[in-house]
């Protein structure tokens, strides 16, 4: 009996150690300037996305949590190596998008979208982006012959499911 006891307190603390492993890498507060693209991905995993920058360098794209709330983008030099890196699902960076941006603009400041469907009766599809917020909005645009369009914030559908049926 004591033997069983001790290998389910075994696996419990295996398990356990596994998790704070696998949330070691959520975000890169461990990655360092001078790092190399190796190092990220050994600490990160893979990029969810590789965009290039101006400069020669390049972002590596990391989408995170199963609500997708953060996107990490690591910028990396033109020698391979990290020059920084930013959280960038804020509303700053929402706000800062313009009306005609190309798509592959769009995805380089701030990835992919956490939804994506057609606009209905207007052309195009609406992109949208759960980010983290005391009100559970999201940030949605219209992205028409592969550009920006309008753009507003709303309540994540998410949240509304858990709302009364009075209140909606």
């Amino acid at each position: 009996m004591r033997s069983l006891m001790r290998w389910r307190l075994r696996l419990v603390l295996l398990g356990a150690a596994g998790a704070l492993a696998a949330c070691a890498g959520y975000s890169p507060r461990d990655v360092r300037p001078g790092m190399s693209a190796a190092e990220v991905v050994q600490h990160m995993g893979q990029p969810t996305g590789r965009h290039a920058l101006p400069d020669g360098g390049t972002r590596l794209e990391f989408a995170r949590g199963p609500a997708g709330l953060h996107t990490f983008m690591v910028d990396l030099d033109s020698g391979g190596r990290v020059a920084g890196w930013q959280q960038v699902l804020t509303e700053a960076n929402f706000n800062a998008i313009p009306v005609g941006l190309p798509v592959p603009e769009l995805l380089r400041r701030i990835g992919r979208p956490a939804e994506v469907r057609g606009g209905g009766w207007q052309p195009g599809d609406v992109w949208s982006y759960r980010y983290d917020s005391l009100m559970c909005m999201w940030w949605q645009v219209d992205i028409v012959e592969g550009r920006t369009g309008r753009s507003a914030y709303g309540m994540d559908p998410r949240c509304l499911a858990n709302e009364p049926r009075d209140r909606l």
